[in-house]
């Protein structure tokens, strides 16, 4: 995650007792006691322990844990449908622990939407009726609340459904009528407590991807909440794993996977395919050389000679990949007498980005196994991924 990137919510030190003395059960953890022992002197439960985090602004940021972990009631703390014990909770700077019931009220119809697990349509409701809800109770005209509910179910591909019932829809499309009534709120944050829990596996796996190619589209703030961690690792820019109230580690994927922070950690990813986690970025080595356009194929064949490779890729000045020239086409461009490698470039040779999962790309290697370029946005050659960097880092992972 890119830490430049503006801070939309601010949880520092957030602690959260259930029980009518929370200072004498905060004052027991304080002295380093765990739940079960304040459970037992108190009689109270501290379901949230000083959790402090970032979310950044459009970051989708997963929090997860197992039942009990603390997960939902620190996400009902961001909107405080719960209040909090101790502990400061901030939206673009705004206190919300100390809003007045009215300020309250605006923060949150400025800033959270919520998507819940059990979909939470009206059934008497037409599609377009449930996606409008938020805006009726807000008070928006008609007009206005037809058109963004009419925006947000396209987004989330139910054109042409506005006129259904919930009763007539698959699970997936009432979570998707759900996602349209968040959008259309136009929120800045997306709240979303264990949103695709009561989904068939497979259609589970198909919101997760409607999600990060909206996400991918929207760049909406969003903090998901979910006990899977397929699930999270597969959606989450980063991760809140949390364990008894506390957060055992914040990192991305990648670092869960490969710099676990404890025992807890490691026998919870255990048995996880690090192949659909780790990116191509995470196997990347330096190019050893590369050709100008502007080469003759002597100079390009030294190179390669120098070098002890069989092909080259070919860049501009900035770096931006053009093409890769093979030794034997280098040998063909001498024998006809070429002045430069232009005309002896193959296109036949894979490249991915940074975030390309590790999974794909033992399909890319080709008979010729020419090492995967890897490129940015700007179609700059980073480095290269060859087959054996594939192996080197999944079992680095696995160790």
């Amino acid at each position: 995650m890119d830490e430049t990137r503006n801070v939309k919510i601010q949880v520092r030190g957030v602690s959260k007792v259930f029980g009518k003395n929370p200072k004498s059960a905060l004052k027991l953890r304080d002295q380093g006691l765990k739940r079960p022992e304040i459970l037992e002197k108190t009689g109270q439960t501290l379901g949230l322990s000083d959790i402090s985090f970032d979310v950044y602004e459009g970051e989708l940021l997963v929090i997860m844990g197992l039942s009990g972990s603390g997960k939902s009631t620190l996400i009902r703390c961001l909107n405080r449908l719960i209040d909090t014990s101790e502990g400061d909770i901030l939206i673009d700077d705004e206190h919300i622990p100390s809003l007045s019931e009215k300020a309250l009220l605006e923060c949150r119809r400025r800033h959270f939407s919520m998507v819940f697990q059990n979909f939470a349509l009206f059934p008497h409701k037409t599609v377009l009726q449930n996606a409008q809800f938020g805006l009726e109770i807000r008070g928006i005209a008609p007009a206005e609340r037809d058109k963004k509910a009419r925006e947000s179910l396209t987004q989330v591909g139910l054109d042409g459904w506005e006129d259904a019932y919930p009763n007539q829809l698959s699970g997936g499309m009432q979570q998707r009528v759900g996602l349209a009534r968040a959008l259309a709120n136009d929120a800045s944050v997306l709240l979303m407590d264990e949103a695709f829990s009561a989904l068939d596996p497979l259609i589970r796996k198909d919101m997760q991807q409607e999600l990060l190619q909206l996400q991918s589209r929207m760049q909406k703030t969003t903090v998901f909440i979910t006990h899977d961690l397929d699930e999270a690792l597969n959606i989450g820019d980063r991760i809140v794993l949390l364990k008894d109230g506390e957060v055992v580690q914040i990192g991305t994927p990648e670092d869960i996977l490969t710099k676990p922070a404890d025992d807890y950690v490691r026998r919870f990813i255990e048995g996880v395919d690090r192949s659909r986690i780790l990116t191509a970025e995470s196997a990347m080595r330096p190019v050893r050389s590369t050709a100008r356009e502007s080469d003759g194929p002597r100079t390009a064949l030294r190179r390669m000679r120098d070098h002890s490779i069989d092909s080259i890729y070919v860049t501009d000045r900035d770096r931006k990949l053009l093409g890769l020239l093979e030794a034997d086409a280098a040998s063909h461009a001498i024998e006809a007498g070429a002045d430069t490698i232009n005309e002896y470039m193959t296109q036949d040779f894979r490249k991915v980005t940074t975030d390309e999962p590790l999974q794909n790309l033992f399909a890319m290697f080709s008979d010729k196994s020419f090492p995967i370029a890897v490129i940015d946005e700007q179609q700059r050659l980073l480095g290269v991924v060859v087959k054996g960097a594939v192996l080197d880092e999944l079992a680095r992972a696995g160790e």
